[in-house]
């Protein structure tokens, strides 16, 4: 038996319907059990209980493989990245407690322990702990992740419809390297049957900079916008006012400077197959037609 912690949200999803594809049998840690999802009872749902690793161990009682993609992208609230880190290390001890025998974690391109920025230094806080939790493990670093239900290239492609001028930070030359979360997905489940513990970069084929993704999905989505670069600072003042209109945090200051510092970029060769260029092409009639809200997604009902 598998468990998929967010398995009714994105990359939670894609690897839960890869394994029950397969003919796996899968359940579902997650913080809003009544959600909405397409798999219906074939994936029964837990609550995360952060609080009793004891009583969330019993969500996983039998569970072979759990493949955590729980994590934080800002800081909102009482929510914090260290907040993430301590809720992960109940997870692992849950996952202890119940006998799991390999964990497969979704973490990011480049962590590091000393990082300034709390999203990178805590995913390496939180592999550390798997290396040295007695799993059998499959860490998986995907950079940026693209598909029906993404959050960042959909942005992008909506501002670049609706506004009349679009401010690419800086010089733009920066580089990402998004991989399509339906490849994660097979990156992570073949990883679940690996042999040995295993640390892998999942990213696509294709490497842009941030300036050649913006322009790329202008033309997909036939935008008017006027693409002009700007200094850092005032693209973040723009964010903020565009966060207030549209009831979001938009961008924020630590995801900017981890984008800019080529943290989204691997050194090692790609993972993933599916091309940004070719899915944009497919997509671009539905691409940024609706603003997907980060915060309605995991925060508000």
């Amino acid at each position: 038996m598998n468990a998929v912690t967010g398995a009714f949200g994105y990359a939670g999803k894609y690897i839960a319907r890869r394994l029950l594809q397969s003919g796996e049998t899968v359940v579902t840690l997650t913080g809003r059990p009544l959600r909405a999802n397409e798999f219906g009872p074939a994936v029964k749902a837990f609550p995360f209980r952060f609080d009793s690793p004891e009583l969330m161990a019993r969500s996983l009682a039998g569970v072979r493989v759990l493949y955590n993609t729980y994590w934080v992208r800002f800081s909102h609230g009482a929510t914090t990245h260290a907040n993430a880190v301590a809720n992960t290390r109940a997870l692992l001890r849950a996952a202890q407690i119940a006998g799991v025998e390999r964990v497969v974690h979704i973490s990011i391109t480049n962590p590091d322990p000393q990082s300034p920025l709390p999203y990178f230094r805590g995913k390496a806080l939180v592999e550390a702990d798997i290396r040295n939790g007695g799993f059998s493990y499959a860490i998986i670093r995907p950079a940026v992740l693209f598909g029906v239900e993404d959050i960042l290239i959909n942005n992008i492609a909506y501002l670049l419809r609706k506004a009349p001028l679009f401010i690419i930070p800086g010089t733009g030359q920066y580089r990402l390297q998004p991989i399509y979360a339906e490849d994660l997905a097979r990156i992570a489940v073949d990883a679940a049957h690996a042999s040995g513990s295993v640390t892998i970069d999942a990213v696509g084929p294709e490497v842009f900079s941030f300036d050649e993704l913006v322009r790329l999905i202008a033309r997909n989505v036939r935008s008017r916008a006027a693409l002009l670069h700007g200094p850092r600072g005032f693209a973040l003042a723009a964010t903020r006012v565009l966060g207030l209109m549209l009831r979001d945090v938009v961008l924020t200051r630590d995801e900017l400077d981890g984008l800019m510092a080529d943290l989204l970029v691997s050194r090692s060769a790609p993972t993933g197959t599916t091309s940004l260029s070719g899915w944009l092409a497919e997509n671009a009639n539905e691409l940024g037609t609706s603003y997907a809200s980060e915060l309605r997604r995991h925060y508000f009902p």
